[in-house]
């Protein structure tokens, strides 16, 4: 057996176990034992059965024995946001509310990891209803500190080594956020690549899903695999998918053209982080066009921010009339506001997503890529709330592929990341750039 396996990518356990160095019943068993030593103090697990992912195991390493075909993720343990329905597991979202819930239909995207042959390990924690209430997940860097939002427990898990993969989801910020904070790679796709069937519904509109990984690679592979069409999914497309393993190993052809915005609100950067940007920036060059646009392009944020208040009431109207004794003081505001958007306003709102929409597909005919901060610096102390997200907000609500690179350090010695944002259904080039930007910032750091 490898020791200490439960450090292995994805792509490297697949290694060993191609070389009959390391069986999935020993990896999952190593991750066990990380996940009992350190959760504890990382609470990053909503739920976890021990027998049944080492029963899952068990029977991958069979199938590999007899020489039956393998999926491309044969053996691999993957975490799930406490979200997204699976059978024989709660889903209790976060909240009292949906305690001890468990449903017999699976979300599709656990049918696609079931075909590719990962291991369900459980369930990670999120916050309430996914959305802005605070769990009790810590960064595995330093407890003292927030995972980030609401994919706390997916990005804790990976950072924490307790599975090489996991699945989050982003409407806002939550997905590249919580990358940011735990020094995960974070990878959310063009808004309809995976189905949301099975996914709590908190945003029609806007809710997205995402992967965790420790490598470029990995967060590709996961990506593809629970990637495809379903007619189930209002905005799932019928077209073929971008490769994003190829995109991820891909060299890029030539030296990508970046564009840096400018924007009103770059002034909630940390000081750190902004030190560790303007580094980055003077790294690349003229690679980087620094552009100041217009207004309009900020005002989105308050866009945003009406679409999914009023989806969050309207989707989970029930929960809130029935259950407004079990929702957190955090949350009964927010709802409040929301209710009070009408319709007219909530029709309008879709009509300025829809052109911030057009003005990306053109605005990408010049540019390979944005780049921009994927958090405003280091992980706020735990209490303090889970981060601020408007620099994923605008790249959210025009459900554009990004990526969260761990490429800085702060002052505390948490991790800062380096956000990339590009074309929709184009992500295998942005994986491509983000491997170029990857490569090329570590030579100048020789």
């Amino acid at each position: 057996m490898i020791k200490d396996a439960y450090t292995l990518s994805a792509a490297e356990a697949e290694r060993a176990f191609a070389a009959g160095r390391l069986t999935s019943v020993q990896l999952v068993q190593s991750c066990l034992d990380r996940i009992k030593e350190t959760d504890g103090t990382i609470k990053a697990w909503a739920f976890l059965d021990p027998g049944a992912a080492l029963a899952q195991a068990a029977e991958c390493d069979r199938i590999r024995k007899a020489g039956l075909a393998v999926g491309p993720l044969h053996g691999i343990p993957v975490g799930l946001k406490d979200v997204i329905d699976t059978a024989k597991m709660p889903t209790e979202r976060g909240t009292p509310v949906f305690k001890g819930r468990q449903t017999d239909a699976v979300a599709r995207l656990v049918e696609h990891l079931r075909e590719a042959g990962a291991i369900i390990m459980g369930k990670t924690v999120t916050t309430e209803l996914a959305f802005v209430h605070a769990n009790e997940t810590r960064n595995p860097h330093n407890p003292d500190y927030s995972p980030g939002g609401s994919s706390s427990g997916s990005a804790a898990a990976v950072a924490a080594c307790h599975v090489p993969l996991a699945i989050g989801t982003q409407t806002n910020g939550s997905v590249i956020r919580p990358a940011s904070f735990c020094g995960t790679f974070g990878f959310k796709p063009t808004r309809g690549v995976i189905s949301r069937d099975g996914v709590l519904q908190t945003s029609v509109s806007l809710d997205q899903v995402g992967c965790f990984g420790r490598t470029l690679a990995d967060v590709a592979r996961l990506t593809d695999v629970i990637g495809g069409y379903d007619q189930r999914d209002p905005v799932s497309f019928a077209r073929p998918r971008p490769d994003m393993a190829a995109g991820a190993a891909a060299e890029a052809p030539v030296t990508p053209d970046l564009v840096w915005f400018d924007l009103p609100f770059n002034d909630r950067l940390t000081d750190d982080a902004r030190d560790g940007f303007d580094a980055v920036l003077d790294i690349l060059g003229p690679q980087v066009t620094r552009m100041e646009p217009a207004d309009t392009l900020s005002n989105l944020v308050a866009v945003q921010a009406r679409i999914h208040e009023y989806e969050i009431a309207q989707h989970q109207a029930e929960v809130f009339d029935t259950h407004w004794d079990q929702i957190s003081d955090t949350l009964k505001p927010i709802i409040t506001r929301a209710r009070k958007i009408s319709k007219t306003e909530y029709e309008d709102a879709l009509v300025v997503k829809a052109s911030a929409e057009q003005f990306f597909a053109d605005f990408f005919v010049e540019f390979d890529a944005i780049i921009a901060p994927s958090a405003s610096g280091e992980a706020p102390k735990f209490g303090n709330g889970t981060g601020d997200p408007i620099f994923c907000t605008l790249w959210t609500l025009a459900g554009l592929p990004c990526i969260s690179l761990p490429l800085l350090v702060g002052g505390n010695g948490l991790p800062i990341g380096v956000q990339l944002i590009g074309p929709a259904e184009k992500d295998d080039r942005l994986l491509r750039t983000a491997r170029w930007l990857q490569t090329h910032i570590a030579q100048a750091a020789e």
